[in-house]
């Protein structure tokens, strides 16, 4: 397979999980799109003592447990290659083996990337509905946007028309987010959906008439917002949506009807670098489709 000297483009992780595959097809479409190069990585974790475990020598883990592990890698890396690199249209491709641990590998990786994309869980991952630890990581603590893909992307001739979905709260994340949903929309041709939740408070209590002021105010606010997005981006129909409380609960039940997520890593009330926000989090971990999440370097 051929070395990869550059990860500036698109970094796929892959274990040989289903998800990881789904993960790795999605990632080479999204190099195409993008005109970039696509690096495939498989990271290898050292067995903890495998040695006393085999009954072996503490001197033959090194060759012997490291080789069948590299053995293993090396065939999952080619695998993922070859079901990406027939056709016509196909981006340029390398794979790269790391021995470490799956989280920092990528998170390092991170720093040169475009865009890591991994599965939304590993070979060991038990629960559909639960993040795996390396998705988990790596939206926590990566250095580009990083895009956690389900191993339940709708393949119909239809789904390629949906609109991209971005949610939008008016933070520093979200503008980050709203700046890669209008290039995912673009290399799409497809028509943007951006959701703005004008209030995480319950909103009960409050009168009808006030109601229809706040929602005036909210689609003029989120209207002068991207502005200046659809004067750069004039081939990209916009469709302005406000809602009221529960912003994860609005994008999961709009993103039934999206091909695409972009959600910030953190909102209004988020800690910058250090913790995802809740939504982005929910989002991430019950949408059905892929899920970019916006990080910046």
């Amino acid at each position: 397979m051929a070395k990869a000297t550059s990860h500036q483009g698109v970094v796929v992780g892959t274990d040989g999980s289903l998800p990881s595959q789904v993960a790795v097809r999605w990632a080479a479409r999204e190099a195409i799109m993008r005109h970039v190069p696509l690096t495939v990585v498989h990271v290898v974790t050292p067995l903890p003592g495998a040695a006393s475990a085999l009954g072996w020598p503490s001197g033959r883990v090194s060759e012997d447990v490291r080789e069948i592990q590299e053995n293993d890698a090396r065939r999952v890396i080619a695998d993922a290659i070859e079901a990406v690199a027939g056709g016509d249209h196909r981006p340029e491709i390398n794979g790269e083996l790391f021995f470490g641990g799956p989280v920092p590998t990528l998170v390092d990786l991170s720093k040169d990337a475009k865009l890591v994309v991994v599965g939304c869980r590993g070979r060991t991952g038990k629960h559909r509905r639960l993040l795996g630890s390396v998705s988990t990581g790596l939206i926590h603590h990566g250095h580009c946007p990083v895009a956690v893909v389900h191993d339940e992307v709708p393949s119909s001739p239809t789904s390629a028309q949906r609109p991209v979905l971005v949610g939008i709260d008016g933070s520093r994340a979200s503008e980050l987010a709203t700046a890669v949903a209008f290039d995912e929309a673009s290399w799409r041709g497809v028509d943007l959906i951006a959701l703005h939740v004008w209030s995480d408070a319950d909103m009960s209590t409050v009168s009808g008439m006030e109601t229809s002021a706040l929602q005036r105010a909210a689609d003029e606010t989120l209207a002068e917002r991207l502005a200046g997005w659809q004067e750069r981006y004039p081939e990209v129909t916009v469709h302005r949506v406000v809602e009221f409380e529960q912003p994860a609960r609005h994008l999961l039940e709009r993103s039934e009807r999206a091909q695409l997520v972009v959600v910030g890593s953190h909102g209004r009330g988020g800690f910058a670098g250090m913790l995802l926000g809740s939504v982005s989090t929910a989002v991430a971990q019950a949408a059905r489709v892929p899920v970019i999440v916006a990080r910046e370097r």
